[in-house]
């Protein structure tokens, strides 16, 4: 065990070894199996961690930014349902890391190296590559999630768990009530030690003096290595076992031994506008389309200018957008969007829209309050409105989209909220699989 507490009044630079040491000593498990089926059609092709988010990057782009400006650089992801997408994302932007520092990240598909099962649950899925891990003999291990979006120093929340001689700490933010059945929610006591933990509960728990608040799990775990090991062999062998972290490991261990909880505040990178952590998870057409919508505004919540805490991705090597025609009633122009490299607005206006890269809108056509993922083609005299087109689509010439749910209903996917998903398919057009 480190004895040096980083909290000791030693000097900045003697908390940055120390949390530093720490980083190095630690290995990240991103689980980015999952498909991510209330998206919809989005993830037909690919999981929910390789869907474009913020004009330019992957979901899983976010947590694995957070691991390599933490300092966390030996990262292992974990990939099963529909992973060509993801996989072809992470071996072009992502081969950066130099082996020859012990730095990398190890693509760790289901294999059945342990029974003839796929991965049946997270703590599974962690429990099938522990041979990976016990390589790489590291003293802490992270497990989090490839689809979220949030940026967190992992540093913090290390120093935070060595100095709480925890086994197992887990991250925490609170969450109004209504919208806490979706989460793992926690109990606390006044140490920050978890003392209950219930998964996905139908009446959750409120905050002890906020009825109106939850303190949730945000699936991001640190064990100590040895700690994870004992835990996920007897997770194993429980034959009535989900073999989940949230329903069954988690539950098992706060009982048991030293689980603390850390609080996202402590740790996020740059507080929002609103004052609060920035964390999404855009797990529906709706939130990825308001998560989406939301970067457009003068001051979004999620700040991706941040050189101090960059976002990484797969860079392409495009040209600059380009805005053509300026004559009255056929002008190119886009207000409050955000255009990506790539893009040709011919005599179109854009409003308050995300445009991935290669989108191609031609003249005399409406883009308001929408998304539009890379290698679209938007011909003449469309409409479209409060839409998200996936990859690859060709709207045909005068295509009005957004103004009559129930015509949209009859050829798209139209949700709760009015928000339309376009999909290929869904246009009669051939898919690209590798999305």
């Amino acid at each position: 065990m480190i004895q040096q507490d980083p909290n000791s009044g030693d000097s900045s630079a003697e908390s940055g070894r120390f949390v530093s040491h720490l980083t190095r000593s630690t290995f990240a498990m991103v689980l980015a199996g999952g498909r991510g089926s209330r998206l919809m059609q989005m993830t037909d092709w690919r999981a929910k961690p390789a869907v474009p988010f913020g004009g330019k990057f992957r979901i899983i782009d976010f947590t694995l930014s957070n691991c390599v400006n933490s300092g966390v650089r030996r990262i292992g992801v974990a990939t099963q349902y529909k992973a060509q997408s993801l996989i072809h994302h992470l071996q072009r932007g992502w081969s950066f890391l130099d082996g020859r520092f012990e730095e990398y990240i190890e693509l760790l598909p289901a294999q059945q190296q342990v029974g003839e099962n796929w991965y049946q649950g997270t703590a599974d899925a962690v429990y099938q590559n522990l041979d990976v891990i016990r390589r790489a003999n590291p003293r802490y291990v992270m497990i989090l999630s490839g689809d979220h979006v949030y940026k967190m120093d992992y540093g913090r929340m290390l120093a935070q768990h060595v100095q709480n001689g925890a086994d197992l700490s887990v991250a925490c933010m609170d969450v109004p009530i209504g919208e806490a059945s979706a989460f793992g929610v926690m109990g606390i006591d006044d140490s920050q030690r978890v003392t209950r933990f219930i998964e996905k509960p139908e009446h959750p728990p409120c905050m002890p003096g906020k009825p109106e608040r939850a303190l949730v799990s945000m699936g991001v775990y640190i064990f100590n290595a040895h700690f994870l090991y004992e835990q996920l062999i007897r997770d194993a062998d429980e034959p009535h076992s989900g073999h989940d972290f949230g329903k069954d490991v988690i539950p098992h261990v706060v009982s048991r031994y030293r689980v603390f909880a850390h609080n996202f505040r402590e740790s996020c990178v740059g507080i929002s506008s609103s004052g609060l952590p920035y964390w999404r998870d855009v797990g529906t057409v709706d939130a990825y389309w308001e998560a989406s919508l939301e970067l457009t505004k003068v001051t979004p919540e999620l700040d991706m200018y941040d050189e101090q805490w960059p976002i990484w991705t797969h860079q392409e090597q495009l040209p600059p957008a380009k805005f053509v025609f300026d004559d009255e009633g056929r002008r190119g122009m886009a207000v409050d969007s955000l255009v990506s490299g790539g893009n040709i607005i011919s005599g179109s206006t854009v409003r308050r829209s995300l445009l991935f890269s290669r989108v191609f809108v031609h003249s005399f056509s409406e883009i308001e309050d929408s998304v539009i993922l890379p290698k679209v083609d938007i011909g003449r005299h469309c409409r479209l409105r409060r839409v998200v087109v996936d990859k690859h689509c060709v709207i045909p010439p005068g295509t009005v989209i957004g103004f009559d749910p129930e015509q949209d209903r009859q050829r798209f996917h139209v949700t709760e909220r009015g928000i339309t998903l376009v999909t290929p398919e869904m246009l009669g057009q051939t898919h690209h699989h590798i999305r």
